[in-house]
């Protein structure tokens, strides 16, 4: 069986000097000791113990470490992968510093192919049902101004690039995807408080009730309170 049709977990170190190449799998890098400078064409990487990070198949990179350094790697095939990944800079949360666990166990042991190909399998699910760090921080803080700079700093992203990524991932631009959340937020106030405008703009992070009202219209024709009456029955 040729090397990128089968599940690999080893530990691996890295030289000072830069490489450059891609690889046919998908491929986990878990720091365990020193830290790793990974450059893509859009992303500049320096990867600590804190994070792990994942490459998708053939795209290019160079790497290089100026430190004593060890990682655990999961090479992975493309069989096991969701269509169309994208690279991911991931922090190690308990959920994933528990995989990097498992993983080095996996790589000490090396006896049952079958449990590695279980947990690589658990680990490209959370590949489709993990949200990248910029959307986790929208969800967090859409009720206050979001600049595109930062999103693209939370990927490492240059933000040029930020913008046609996250339209590639999400369907809808960055700006379209926070409106969307602030509109939902702001109709669930609508309908399951009795708050004033007043507090639900403040609320929604406006100005003033004002403001709020006005874009309300924006987005649905019709004034906040006007979609209160009509959908309250």
């Amino acid at each position: 069986m040729e090397k990128f049709n089968q599940v690999i977990c080893e530990k691996r170190s890295y030289s000072r000097e830069f490489i450059s190449h891609q690889h046919e799998c998908g491929q986990f890098l878990f720091p365990l000791q020193g830290s790793l400078e990974i450059q893509t064409k859009w992303q500049d990487i320096n990867l600590s113990p804190d994070y792990c990070f994942y490459l998708p198949p053939k795209l290019n990179h160079n790497y290089r470490s100026k430190d004593r350094n060890e990682f655990i790697i999961l090479d992975i095939p493309t069989k096991y992968l969701p269509e169309d990944t994208s690279s991911m800079y991931i922090m190690l949360d308990k959920q994933w510093a528990s995989i990097r666990y498992l993983l080095l166990e996996e790589a000490k042991s090396q006896e049952n192919l079958s449990s590695l190909v279980d947990l690589t399998r658990y680990v490209t699910n959370k590949l489709q049902i993990s949200r990248p760090p910029s959307i986790e921080y929208i969800h967090k803080h859409f009720k206050e101004p979001i600049r595109l700079e930062t999103l693209a700093q939370i990927e490492n992203y240059h933000p040029v690039y930020y913008s046609s990524w996250f339209k590639q991932k999400m369907g809808k631009s960055p700006k379209v995807y926070i409106t969307e959340l602030r509109l939902r937020e702001a109709k669930d106030l609508l309908l399951s408080t009795g708050w004033s405008m007043t507090k639900i703009s403040e609320e929604l992070g406006f100005e003033n009730s004002s403001s709020f009202t006005r874009w309300f219209v924006r987005c649905e024709e019709m004034p906040p309170q006007k979609y209160r009456t009509l959908n309250n029955g």
